[in-house]
Formats: structure tokens, C-alpha cells, sequence
């Protein structure tokens, strides 16, 4: 799993969004996301914790790794303390290497491209709106080429199915 932050612009309120997802790096799904006015360590642990429960890996043994840059929300106690009550190993990537994050990066740049960059949001609540949009867009009906040409969703189910093979993914 890799966690980042993208920020995003309300026109209407000369104000930035913050946007924390988190992405499985296997499917490519956004697992859950923070979208708020502010962005702290508290948000991250959040973040995780859902994804935890989402994903159903709180009673697994073997925990998933979750990559992040540097940033402050990643490197404060809340969030550190949580991955150590998680039992989650905690991997920063190195500063100024963004390819190390390369799954949630690629994914915040088509967020950026396809979204942000086409809608100037008046309020909150139209980012809001938007951004929600799109990421259930992007799960359930966006194609990857690294799928099969699949949504992550459809990707999920036709494995399930036994109709596509399983690959490696190398991080």
C-alpha cells in the first residue's frame, strides 16, 4: 500500500483541499481516501485504520507494508505510534524520490490530469463532490493497461473468477 497527499485549488473560496488516498499497489484501487481543509497525522491514521478494516487485515499475522514520503503527517508520533499498534511495517521512501511512490503518484497525476485540472471548484462541498466522483469512477470503470485493460474493480472480480492470472508486482 502507498499513502500521499495531493492538494487541490476551491477558486470560489481562494483555498487549497487536501487529499490523502490510499492505493493498493496489486490492484491499483484507491482503498479509501481523507478529503478535508486540513491534513495532519491524525488523518493518516484514520486512513489507514479504514484501510485496515476494508482490506480485512486486521486479524491477518502477515500485515501489509504502507509507503510514504516524508511528509510531516507521516512522520509524526500519531502516525508511527499507530503503525506500531497496527503492526504495519512503516516504509518512508528516500527524500526527492517520488518514483519510489510510484503507484499513488501515478494516480494523483491521472487524478490531476482527468480531474482537477478540467473543474474550477466554486466551494468545498463542489470539490468534494467532484473528487468523490471520480475516485469511484476511477475504481469501478477507469481502465489500466496494467489490468488487463480492467477496472481495478473488474480486476478484482475476474480474479476471483479464476479469468485472468495473478502477476507479480514489483515495488
Amino acid at each position: 500500500m502507498e499513502i500521499d497527499i495531493k492538494y487541490g485549488y476551491i477558486a470560489g473560496e481562494n483555498r487549497f483541499f487536501y487529499l490523502m488516498c490510499i492505493i493498493d499497489v496489486y490492484d491499483r484501487i484507491i482503498i479509501d481516501y481523507h478529503l478535508g481543509l486540513s491534513c495532519e497525522g491524525k488523518h493518516a491514521v484514520q486512513l489507514m485504520q479504514r484501510a485496515l478494516w476494508k482490506r480485512q487485515l486486521f486479524t491477518d499475522t502477515a500485515k501489509p507494508v504502507i509507503r510514504t514520503d516524508n511528509g510531516p503527517q507521516f512522520i509524526s508520533h500519531a502516525f508511527e505510534n499507530a503503525c506500531t499498534e497496527f503492526r504495519v511495517e512503516h516504509e518512508r521512501i528516500p527524500p526527492k524520490t517520488p518514483n519510489k511512490n510510484a503507484h499513488i503518484e501515478s494516480f494523483h497525476a491521472i487524478l490531476e490530469n482527468d480531474c482537477l485540472s478540467k473543474h474550477e471548484f466554486a466551494t468545498y462541498q463542489d470539490a468534494y463532490r467532484t473528487v468523490t466522483d471520480y475516485i469511484q469512477f476511477y475504481n469501478q470503470r477507469r481502465l489500466h493497461g496494467s489490468l488487463y485493460d480492467l477496472s481495478p474493480m473488474e480486476f478484482i472480480n475476474q480474479l476471483a473468477l479464476g479469468k485472468v492470472k495473478p502477476f507479480i508486482v514489483k515495488v
